[in-house]
């Protein structure tokens, strides 16, 4: 069944649908379109959110979105009384194509801990739609190499729980003192995110950091996790969040040696977060077979231009934009005059930069609004001058967005 196009994008053109037979001719007669071939010449794809792309053996739309503010009250100002809003962005996003949800077993504060996965399961259930089964929903989720995570039994059991673990581990802090930590099913921020979610098996389970900077005995423990839950079957793709170009290639080497295909790698990827190792670790996702999974592609929304100087958000995120945004002038106004031009606005420029690049983008949503200026990103591409003018931009502002402490080289 065709799908209305998303909210903000040009409807599409008979040339946009090669199964489309209809167009009309000069004098307004209606004239077939003889069947195109089976190599039909594209420019390149138009990705409107039907027109999935592979994560090994997942078909995904070509934008997901984050869930990252949803439990945050820290940095996001999450409220428990948003979430009817946020199942309406997900009923949304889940009508208009958009089937890949990102998430993390750390997502949420305090007591929250856990609630982006919560929130999700719940909206699947309740969500009144065509879903022929629960694998329709691309949900990859994060779980976090918290330092009581120590075997791969560990941190398979924060996948999936089982009552009859008892773990103990003891870490060796700076001062020699032992902690002993034991969990047990009656601490609810241990149970386990197919719990939360309310699923048998995750479509992407991905490692949300690597400890190689500061335990490297430890990575080899949760590689080995990883391999466990692909083989249990309780995740059917695995992934990798943080990783550098070298680790990248570390990782994928010992996970097919196990004969566990690495599927896609999420990093931080935006206009403002294009240096070296982000391309270079493109790059080698790109001679893997990796994909790439672009978070943060609006940098935390300094690429909005809905803030300047005089007008920053609340909270942690002001700090960081008193810094970087009096540079990104140039680049703002490059953004402003490409989105005029195309009447698009400077988030869906700076979006579908991130889908031009061979990267899905998975820009985090909080309200209904947000879900339809993002699904404006789709259905259109810029074009390679456009791409170039922009990049020329970034590359000439005098500061970037910092990198996630954990990416590793």
């Amino acid at each position: 069944m065709a799908l209305p196009p998303a909210a903000g994008a040009p409807a599409p053109a008979p040339a946009m649908m090669p199964f489309a037979a209809r167009s009309r001719g000069p004098g307004g007669g209606k004239l077939r379109r003889p069947s195109p071939p089976q190599t039909a010449l594209r420019l390149g794809p138009l990705f409107w959110p039907w027109e999935k792309v592979k994560v090994g053996p997942l078909s995904v739309s070509p934008m997901g979105f984050g869930t990252w503010a949803w439990g945050n009250q820290l940095l996001w100002g999450y409220q428990e009384s948003m979430d009817s809003e946020l199942q309406e962005c997900f009923n949304l996003a889940l009508r208009s194509g958009i089937n890949l949800f990102d998430t993390a077993d750390s997502y949420g504060t305090g007591r929250l801990n856990g609630q982006s996965e919560r929130l999700l399961g719940k909206f699947i259930r309740d969500f009144e739609g065509p879903i022929k089964s629960r694998d329709d929903v691309v949900i990859a989720t994060k779980f976090a190499a918290y330092p009581w995570r120590l075997t791969s039994g560990q941190f398979v059991g924060a996948c999936k729980y089982s009552p009859n673990l008892n773990y103990k581990a003891t870490i060796e802090h700076n001062m020699s003192i032992s902690l002993r930590v034991y969990v047990t099913h009656e601490m609810p921020i241990f149970r386990s995110s197919l719990e939360r979610l309310q699923l048998d098996r995750l479509a992407i389970g991905q490692l949300h950091w690597s400890t190689a900077n500061y335990a490297p005995l430890q990575e080899r423990a949760l590689w080995d996790g990883l391999v466990e839950m692909y083989e249990k079957g309780l995740v059917r793709a695995v992934g990798v969040s943080n990783y550098g170009p070298k680790q990248l290639l570390k990782i994928h080497s010992y996970l097919a040696s196990k004969g566990v295909p690495l599927s896609s790698a999420q990093v931080q990827f935006s206009l403002l977060s294009m240096g070296d190792e982000q391309m270079e670790l493109k790059t080698v996702c790109d001679s893997l077979g990796i994909r790439l999974i672009a978070y943060s592609p609006l940098g935390l929304g300094m690429l909005t231009g809905k803030y300047d100087a005089s007008n920053l958000p609340k909270g942690p995120r002001s700090v960081l934009f008193r810094q970087i945004l009096p540079g990104l002038d140039s680049l703002l106004s490059c953004l402003r005059r490409i989105a005029e031009k195309k009447g698009k606005t400077m988030s869906q420029v700076a979006i579908n930069w991130c889908i031009c690049k061979g990267t899905i983008p998975i820009p985090g949503v909080k309200t209904v609004r947000h879900v339809e200026e993002n699904l404006g990103a789709l259905g259109w591409r810029l074009s390679p001058a456009e791409i170039s003018e922009l990049e020329s931009a970034a590359m000439a502002a005098p500061k970037k967005m910092i990198q996630n402490v954990f990416q590793t080289a």
